[in-house]
């Protein structure tokens, strides 16, 4: 079964930064991506970051671009999101999500259906 585990979310004062990890296990191959969605209370599920193993690209909404960036190690199949010059529009649920295929195809998607596997969320809170 494909895990995911999320870590290193909690509470900033606006302009500030937080860094979020997430990490992927029970499956052995290196053709994936790394999705990462949130979620404020009331509001639509939003599309935040992709970042495709299989080629090294990362995507990121306009609403973060500029601001949040991706690392990895893919050795240990973790990827992670550094946000910085937070706003108290960031404060929601962050998830992250991944897609496994076979192949060598670019995999990043902004539609929450094509993810395989969720994270449980963390929660961010951006407040002075």
């Amino acid at each position: 079964e494909v895990q995911l585990e999320e870590s290193g979310g909690g509470l900033v004062q606006p302009g500030g930064s937080l860094r979020l990890s997430c990490a992927a296990s029970g499956f052995t191959v290196d053709t994936y991506a790394i999705g990462w969605f949130r979620q404020a209370p009331g509001k639509e599920r939003e599309w935040v970051s992709c970042f495709t193993r299989t080629d090294g690209r990362a995507y990121f909404a306009d609403s973060v671009k500029g601001r949040f960036t991706i690392s990895s190690d893919n050795a240990k199949k973790t990827v992670n999101l550094q946000m910085n010059s937070l706003k108290p529009e960031d404060t929601a649920v962050y998830y992250c999500s991944i897609i496994v295929v076979d192949g060598p195809q670019s995999l990043c998607s902004r539609d929450a259906a094509d993810f395989d596997s969720w994270g449980q969320g963390t929660q961010v809170t951006v407040s002075s």
